[in-house]
């Protein structure tokens, strides 16, 4: 539903704002006949390796200090990646320390049956 995914796109670009003091943050979109692919990219302070396995639990953050002074919870993206499975998608991220993510999110085109 559009609500749900507004509210992915919300903490998805919150994130990368946050991460992201000085840099550029791009938001990709494409489509072919099966799916529709969003990326989000930023050049922000990025995410070590060690951590990507988990940055989906809830309540898992990073770094904590910077995590409390940006007000994050550990919600954001155990909410986005809930969101994308509702929808029948993925999400991948691939993400370097200095140099910036990329979250990677490809959700189904459903033709409604009113349609065909």
């Amino acid at each position: 539903d559009s609500f749900k995914l507004e509210q992915m796109f919300i903490n998805l670009i919150d994130n990368a704002i946050k991460y992201t003091e000085r840099g550029e943050i791009n938001i990709l979109l494409s489509k072919n006949s099966r799916e529709v692919k969003i990326e989000i990219k930023d050049t922000g302070i990025g995410i070590p390796r060690e951590h990507l396995p988990r940055i989906f639990e809830r309540f898992y953050v990073v770094d904590k200090s910077r995590s409390r002074k940006l007000g994050g919870t550990g919600l954001g993206l155990s909410i986005v990646k809930h969101i994308v499975l509702l929808h029948d998608g993925t999400i991948d991220v691939v993400s370097k320390p200095l140099i910036g993510t990329t979250f990677t999110i490809k959700l189904p085109l459903k033709i409604s049956s009113k349609l065909s």
